[in-house]
Order: C-alpha cells, then sequence, then structure tokens
C-alpha cells in the first residue's frame, strides 16, 4: 500500500469503520438535531467538519446511545452533556499521552528493521495492541468508577455532604526545574518530567490516596485521612531525595474542605497546599494548622515564623518529620 492508502487504512483500523457520512447525515440517523450534534461534538473536543464526510457508523452509534441515555429518563439532557464533556476532556489527554508514549516504539520498530515506515509501525500496533489495551481501559475504567461511587457513599446521604468533603490535600513540586529544563534537551526533559510523576503517583497510590493531576514539575493529590497524608509526603521526600536522577522536591499539605468537580478538586485547601509548597526549603514538608492539629507523636512539629502567603495573609507554616521510632508504611 502507498502512503495515503496506509493512512487510510490506519484511520479505519483505529476507529472501526469507513468515514462515509456527513456530520448532518450522522445525527439524522443517530436521533439528534444537527445542532445538539455540534454541541456533542464540541462537548467531545471535536470541532465542526461541516459537509465534510468525517464520520462512520461507530460515530451513527455513538450519537444514538446519547439519545438512548435521554430517551431512558435515568439522566437528564444536561447530566449527559457534562459527562459526555469530562469524558472527551479525559480521553484527549489519554490519546495524547499513548501516542507520545508510543512514538519511542515506533522509531524503535522502523530502525530495527521491524516496520518499513512510522504509518507501517503504527499500524501494525493498531491491529495488535490496540484491542487488548483497550479491554485494559474498560476495566480500569470499571475499577476506578467503583472506587469513586463507594467515596460518595462513604460520604453521607445528605447533599450538602456530597458537594464536598474534607480532605488533606498535597503539592509536591521540584525545585530548580526551570533552570534544569532550559540546560535539557527535549527528549531528556521529557524523561525527567516521566520519571518524577512515575515516582510520585507510584508512592501516593501505595499510601492510599489519589494524583488528581501532573503539571510536569508538580504533583497535586488527595487523602482522606490527615497522617496518611503525611506519611505520604514524607514518603515522597526521602524517596524523591535519594535519587540521582530527580531534583531536590518539596512538598505542602492542608486538610478543609474541598469541592470535586470533572475530576479536579477546588478549595482553600488546595491553593494553601501550594502556597506553602512554594514557601517550603528543598526536601521538606510545611502543613497547614488543621492537618497539625490532628497529628499525633508519631511526627515532630515545628512552628515558623509568619510569613505572607497570597491569598492567605500572614500564616506560620509548620514543618513536619518523622520521629526516629517510626518509619513510613
Amino acid at each position: 500500500m502507498n502512503r495515503s492508502e496506509l493512512r487510510d487504512h490506519l484511520a479505519r483500523q483505529i476507529l472501526g469503520s469507513d468515514l462515509t457520512l456527513t456530520s448532518s447525515e450522522v445525527v439524522a440517523r443517530g436521533g439528534l438535531s444537527l445542532e445538539e450534534g455540534q454541541r456533542l461534538w464540541r462537548a467531545l473536543g471535536f470541532p465542526d467538519t461541516g459537509d465534510a464526510v468525517a464520520y462512520g457508523e461507530s460515530d451513527v452509534a455513538a450519537v444514538a446511545s446519547v439519545v438512548a441515555a435521554i430517551d431512558v429518563g435515568v439522566l437528564d439532557e444536561q447530566t449527559v452533556f457534562r459527562m459526555t464533556r469530562a469524558l472527551g476532556n479525559t480521553m484527549s489527554r489519554l490519546a495524547d499521552w499513548q501516542v507520545s508514549t508510543l512514538v519511542e516504539q515506533v522509531e524503535h520498530d522502523v530502525e530495527g528493521g521491524k516496520s518499513g515506515s512510522r504509518l507501517e509501525a503504527a499500524l501494525d500496533l493498531a491491529q495488535n495492541a490496540a484491542p487488548g489495551f483497550e479491554q485494559l481501559m474498560i476495566y480500569s475504567w470499571r475499577r476506578h468508577l467503583a472506587a469513586a461511587a463507594a467515596r460518595i457513599e462513604a460520604l453521607g446521604a445528605a447533599d450538602e455532604e456530597l458537594l464536598s468533603t474534607i480532605m488533606t490535600v498535597g503539592f509536591a513540586d521540584l525545585t530548580r526545574f526551570t533552570s534544569l529544563s532550559n540546560d535539557l534537551d527535549d527528549s531528556s526533559l521529557g524523561a525527567l518530567v516521566e520519571n518524577f510523576e512515575t515516582r510520585c503517583a507510584d508512592i501516593v497510590t501505595a499510601h492510599g490516596g489519589r494524583v488528581i493531576k501532573t503539571m510536569g514539575d508538580a504533583v497535586l493529590f488527595v487523602c482522606n485521612d490527615p497522617a496518611e497524608g503525611t506519611r505520604t509526603s514524607l514518603d515522597l521526600v526521602n524517596q524523591i531525595a535519594l535519587r540521582d536522577d530527580l531534583p531536590d522536591i518539596r512538598v505542602g499539605l492542608a486538610t478543609g474542605s474541598v469541592i470535586s468537580r470533572l475530576g479536579d478538586v477546588f478549595g482553600p485547601p488546595v491553593n494553601l497546599a501550594a502556597r506553602l509548597s512554594h514557601v517550603a526549603r528543598s526536601n521538606r514538608v510545611l502543613i497547614d494548622a488543621a492537618t497539625a492539629s490532628t497529628l499525633d507523636d508519631e511526627f515532630d512539629l515545628r512552628t515558623l515564623p509568619p510569613r505572607p502567603l497570597r491569598g492567605f495573609g500572614n500564616l506560620s507554616p509548620i514543618t513536619v518529620s518523622e520521629r526516629r521510632a517510626f518509619r513510613s508504611r
């Protein structure tokens, strides 16, 4: 096959159908108006295609599933489109992450003679690796959905309890990242960021916490318990400080009421954790008074002099460390 044929074949392999329909044809067959269809595409993160032939039978099925979800009456239209937008944002990031991760594999296959071109290598991956990862993606989503439902159920039945909850929020970031990134090539910088995010995610998850998002040189995470959040923070410092392939780290930790929306968390503790990390010294953990008030003698606490923290006025951060008789779990 020539390059154009390979490209079309790759698209069909990924999408699961030939592209033979326009947007107006898809929405008509799926049961939406053109305006509703455009709203759906935008919610999913796709641009308007006008009269171009850009859709197939899988797109008709997707539209029909949205219509069915609304018609059943279990979910109202606003909720369906909010869920669709969350799905589109998440899948867009996941797809970018997957493709950037696979680039190295594709280049290796071409350079090693396993594939004649990048398109051929990509097609081979789509045919042989994608189905298994699609099953893994659904499995992972179901497991995370079950865990999220359990967390919501544990909050209680009152509406106000479901809107916000008390959490311990951690913000960990690398020191000297800006100057360091200026001295690295793109490949080395990408490897450093991936290494940092992977190490942090492994440590946070091992302590029962959740990584909410990563920002290259920083990781935002949450824990349900202040003591476990403190152990997590100290473990991050201890493990990353020992590594020669990563810069030093600093962590801010705050406890309070946060709101969860669209996979993110919002509220004063999130902002305060970030402010505390920015004033922390390298390989140190700073916590707020709310977190400190819950900790027992497993930890050594030392209150620092007041300092201005943007949005919070003058506050006295508290530095925390483990007592020698204790070790992280």
